[in-house]
């Protein structure tokens, strides 16, 4: 397996080619990936009482000095929240969030939201939320050339009936790109048993499910998830070596990991010394994918993920390229789409590295 040539590839020259490669991302959340300028434009505009530049974006962005645990990671959305005033503002994060995501040249991306979340600020209903939302992605899919779909989400802390309202509203809008329903949010302070009727519903009614599990929580949060929720994909799930049952019962339903490497340790989820359990997720013959979670509060894109994984994580360039090629067999879509996606991108992504003396 090729190793990353660092002998004939600069940083530099390394940065190049991880920005070149086709990407998909499954797991991007849409409130973590507001621009910070479009932060600060908004704060401005709205005359909000929010400090100035270099204070806001310690509200918003995680930075280097700052204790590393899901507390503080949580903590940057309720700034973030505030921001959600108006139908235009949410058009336009959806519009950016998918016009950086055709810059990092990404072929296919699911973005997922938090309805609740995006009412807050102003009370709107629900339902409109996701409309506009839907139709804010649409418009970006057309004009940036990403193809684009939405996976709805609930948090743990919310109420079962608010979350049954939410994933009723999801199930009604699949022939309008929503795809897929999620269970979010402080996995360790809140269990996730009150929501399994929901998710089944959802499962039944037509939408593909994915639940954040085996992240902040034990690794044996991963088995109810596939087994209670149904679970088609795990969000993170890097807890899932420390649980034989979970690892057993993966296998067998061939689920598919969501993982995003530097949330995991700015979340607090990983230490900052500690090796990413990705490679050993791959020994075990898991299928595991390569996402953003968070990007504008991570400070990072996708492409930095894939650096992360060659040069940090230790992958070799075929392993990251099954993994970009497991996110295309494991979209939610239909398979007539997810195969022609597999076929796109497995005849454009890279076997080898370039040669340097080629270029």
């Amino acid at each position: 397996m090729d190793s990353v040539p660092t002998s004939t590839t600069g940083p530099r020259d390394l940065q190049e080619f991880v920005q070149s490669l086709p990407k998909i991302d499954l797991h991007r959340h849409l409130e973590g990936s507001l621009r910070f300028e479009t932060v600060r434009e908004l704060a401005r505009r709205n005359e909000l009482d929010l400090p100035s530049t270099g204070q806001l974006r310690t509200m918003v962005q995680i930075q280097e000095d700052e204790p590393l645990n899901f507390e503080n990671f949580l903590s940057k959305f309720s700034t973030l929240r505030l921001l959600y005033r108006s139908p235009e503002v949410i058009g336009r994060i959806i519009r950016e969030a998918i016009q950086d995501a055709a810059a990092d040249n990404l072929r296919y991306l699911e973005l997922r939201f938090t309805p609740v979340a995006l009412s807050k600020a102003q009370g709107f209903p629900l339902s409109r939320v996701i409309d506009w939302v839907v139709e804010s992605a649409r418009s970006g899919e057309q004009e940036f050339g990403v193809t684009t779909r939405l996976i709805v989400s609930v948090n743990r802390h919310e109420s079962p009936p608010l979350a049954a309202q939410v994933s009723y509203l999801a199930i009604e809008r699949q022939e309008d790109g929503v795809v897929g329903l999620d269970l979010a949010g402080n996995e360790a302070d809140f269990p996730a048993e009150l929501f399994t009727h929901i998710f089944q519903n959802a499962r039944r009614k037509g939408l593909h499910v994915t639940v954040h599990a085996g992240e902040w929580g034990e690794g044996n949060n991963v088995a109810q998830a596939l087994e209670a929720f149904e679970a088609e994909r795990i969000g993170h799930g890097i807890h899932i070596l420390q649980s034989p049952n979970s690892l057993k019962k993966a296998l067998q339903a061939g689920a598919v990991f969501e993982v995003c490497l530097t949330s995991n340790y700015q979340s607090g989820t990983l230490a900052p010394d500690e090796p990413h359990p990705l490679p050993q997720m791959l020994a075990a013959g898991l299928k595991v994918t390569l996402n953003s979670d968070d990007p504008s509060v991570s400070g990072i894109d996708l492409s930095h993920e894939y650096r992360f994984a060659l040069e940090k994580a230790g992958l070799s360039l075929e392993q990251l390229r099954a993994c970009v090629l497991t996110a295309a067999s494991s979209a939610f879509l239909p398979p007539e789409q997810r195969q022609t996606l597999l076929q796109r991108l497995s005849a454009e992504f890279p076997q080898s590295y370039p040669d340097p003396a080629a270029r």
